[in-house]
C-alpha cells in the first residue's frame, strides 16, 4: 500500500528519501558544528513543515553515523507535531570517548519518519486487565552473558511441566 502525504515545507533542502522504500526522508545540516567526545550540540536544518492532521514526523538517527561515529540523537525519536511549525533542530550526541566530530552544512544527520497517529482516548479504571506480560516492566526479559534468560519467560509447557 503506497500512501503520499502532502507534507508542505519551508527551507533550502528539502528532506529526500535515499531509495525506494525507505522509511526515513534525510534532514541535512544547514550549519556547522563540532561535536567533542561525550558532547551534543542542537543542529538546525533550516526546514520547516506543515503535517496535515492525524500525521507526526518523528526524528531519528542515522545508523552509518552511529555505527562508523558514535553519533546519535539525544531525545530520539524527537516528536514533530502536526500544528508545529518551527525550524526543525537535531540535538545530536557524539558518543565516542575518542573523537570529536564534525558537521558541515548539507552533512546528512538525521532522518524524517512522517506516519499517522492515532488519538488515544484515556479511560480512567479501578483495574486493568490481566496480561500474558502482566507487570513486568524494562529489562524483565534480558538476557545473561551466558545466554539464558534472567527472568522467567512463558512458554508452551514441555512434558514433565517444564517450560520450553
Amino acid at each position: 500500500m503506497a500512501e503520499t502525504v502532502e507534507v508542505l515545507l519551508r527551507g533550502a533542502t528539502i528532506p529526500r528519501y535515499a531509495h525506494a522504500g525507505d522509511a526515513g526522508a534525510d534532514l541535512v545540516a544547514s550549519e556547522a558544528a563540532e561535536l567533542a567526545p561525550g558532547e551534543r550540540v542542537t543542529v538546525g536544518t533550516g526546514v520547516s513543515i506543515a503535517l496535515p492532521d492525524g500525521y507526526a514526523a518523528f526524528v531519528v538517527p542515522r545508523s552509518g553515523l552511529a555505527a562508523h561515529h558514535g553519533i546519535t540523537i539525544v531525545n530520539s525519536p524527537g516528536t514533530v507535531d502536526a500544528g508545529y511549525r518551527g525550524e526543525i533542530r537535531v540535538t545530536l550526541l557524539n558518543t565516542d570517548a575518542r573523537e570529536a566530530y564534525r558537521v558541515s552544512p548539507g552533512d546528512r544527520i538525521a532522518q524524517l519518519v512522517v506516519l499517522p497517529i492515532a488519538r488515544a482516548r484515556f479511560i480512567p479504571v479501578d483495574r486493568l486487565p490481566g496480561s500474558e506480560r502482566g507487570d513486568s516492566g524494562f529489562g524483565s526479559t534480558g538476557y545473561g552473558s551466558d545466554g539464558q534468560p534472567t527472568a522467567a519467560v512463558p512458554g508452551p509447557e514441555l512434558e514433565g511441566g517444564t517450560r520450553a
